[in-house]
């Protein structure tokens, strides 16, 4: 389907996805809006809208004095919680409105973000200034952000993968060994072997509704148990057996070995059970061993680190980046260029070791950062485990067999937000006991067909 066709659609859409979210204009390089200029919000003035998290409050308070000092750029800052900021930056590029010149997005809003040309194509840019160094972006993230024509449309600020953590003093004391790679069946054998019903639990598994809470881990198993949203031609795939399969192990796991509450936790939730010592294993973003090996840990330096466990693929992390994407209808590019040329690149990263420290470092997105020995010597316990969940993920071939858009924890097309969202709801309602999986299945195959027939 061509992006004309499409645009009405996405556009329909958007309001949607902001709401569900808990992710061939322009010039390239030398060709967008002047470098030059005055002050009074011409080209030496952006706009810059970004999501609120820790990452990039320290952006904000490292610009001033080491961009801005430095190529008189000013940047002018738009602060907001995620679903906020995504209903404003959907707003403002869908309308080309230009309010803002850059704006936080995701690998799930690039491709059709770009298929509508709401997004200034960056490869010239990139090509061109030899210091950024594109080729040192980890392929699955630049492949992530890289539209279906094969221009660059974003650059990564931050990146992450999926991994199973694990307790090694637990596992230890109980005589188990975690296999190299391995499958959700071994998992699923290990979580009953620890678990203590009245104390650690086995495993913790997300089961809190919404497209990027109980989706995220889920859509990962449904792949590597060889199902899919959608086949190829567009045809829902939602109630196929695969998928029933898939999502009936997920619950029975959680239901049997879970955290207490399970319907109702989340990323936060089984991020403190494992901190506090409530579950022996964890399946969720690589994001969160900074946060278990951090200073004041009690669990630091006990956990070890397994890829995402697989079933009939040989990986099956998940691949998702905060990244910068410029507005078409910005009169600034060039400007907006320098400035994501900087938070994105690998002097930032050293900047912010030595300013904040390097447990900070907004990692996951430059091969370089796993050679540097300053960051290493911080995250060594799971930086390589990081990395290579990361390199192993392929957006465009998560599972068994071709898919009509990319994404791997997410289909990265505007409706998937509200759709999967809308189905995680009974999913979150099994795990608490509650209807049964095929039922639920059933139900989101009518509304997921209903999706892909405006795809045919």
């Amino acid at each position: 389907m061509t992006a004309r066709r499409r645009a009405p659609l996405a556009l329909a859409a958007l309001s949607t996805v902001a709401l569900a979210s808990t992710a061939c204009g322009g010039a390239g390089g030398g060709g967008g809006g002047g470098g030059g200029g005055s002050t009074d919000g011409t080209a030496d003035s952006i706009s810059v809208i970004m999501v609120n998290n820790p990452q990039m409050e320290d952006l904000q308070q490292l610009t001033a004095e080491h961009f801005t000092e430095e190529t008189g750029i000013e940047v002018q800052f738009t602060v907001q919680p995620e679903n906020d900021v995504r209903a404003l930056i959907a707003q403002d590029f869908s309308q080309q409105a230009a309010q803002y010149d850059v704006a936080t997005i995701s690998n799930y809003e690039v491709p059709f973000f770009s298929e509508n040309s709401w997004l200034a194509p960056l490869s010239d840019y990139a090509e061109q200034d030899a210091d950024f160094a594109q080729d040192d972006i980890l392929e699955p993230i630049s492949a992530g952000l890289t539209g279906s024509d094969g221009e660059i449309y974003a650059e990564p600020f931050y990146g992450e993968s999926s991994f199973l953590m694990y307790r090694t003093d637990l596992f230890e004391q109980a005589g188990l060994t975690m296999p190299e790679q391995p499958t959700w069946q071994e998992v699923a054998d290990l979580a009953a072997q620890i678990d203590d019903p009245n104390g650690t639990r086995g495993i913790c598994l997300r089961g809190l509704p919404g497209w990027g809470q109980v989706f995220a881990p889920l859509t990962t198993v449904v792949n590597t148990f060889g199902g899919t949203w959608f086949d190829a031609d567009w045809n829902a795939q939602v109630n196929s057996p695969e998928f029933v399969e898939a999502t009936q192990f997920y619950v029975d796991l959680v239901q049997q070995h879970g955290e207490a509450g399970a319907a109702q936790a989340g990323f936060t939730e089984c991020l403190n059970a494992m901190t506090q010592g409530g579950t022996a294993m964890w399946y969720d973003a690589t994001s969160a061993a900074g946060s278990l090996e951090a200073e004041g840990s009690p669990v630091a330096g006990s956990i070890g680190y397994a890829p995402a466990p697989v079933v009939e693929t040989e990986s099956a992390g998940w691949i998702y980046s905060w990244a910068w994407g410029i507005q078409a209808a910005s009169e600034k590019q060039d400007a907006a260029w320098e400035f994501i040329s900087w938070a994105s690149s690998q002097e930032y990263e050293e900047l912010v070791g030595a300013e904040i420290g390097w447990s900070s470092v907004p990692a996951g997105k430059r091969a370089s950062t796993y050679e540097n020995e300053e960051y290493l010597e911080v995250a060594g316990a799971f930086a390589e485990a990081t990395e290579a969940a990361i390199s192993s993920a392929n957006p465009n071939d998560p599972g068994v067999q071709p898919r009509p858009a990319p994404g791997i924890q997410f289909v990265a097309i505007p409706e998937f937000a509200d759709l999967a969202t809308t189905i995680s709801q009974d999913i979150s309602s099994n795990i608490a006991g509650q209807g049964t999986v095929q039922e639920s299945l059933d139900r989101g195959q009518e509304a997921a067909q209903a999706v892909a027939d405006n795809y045919k």
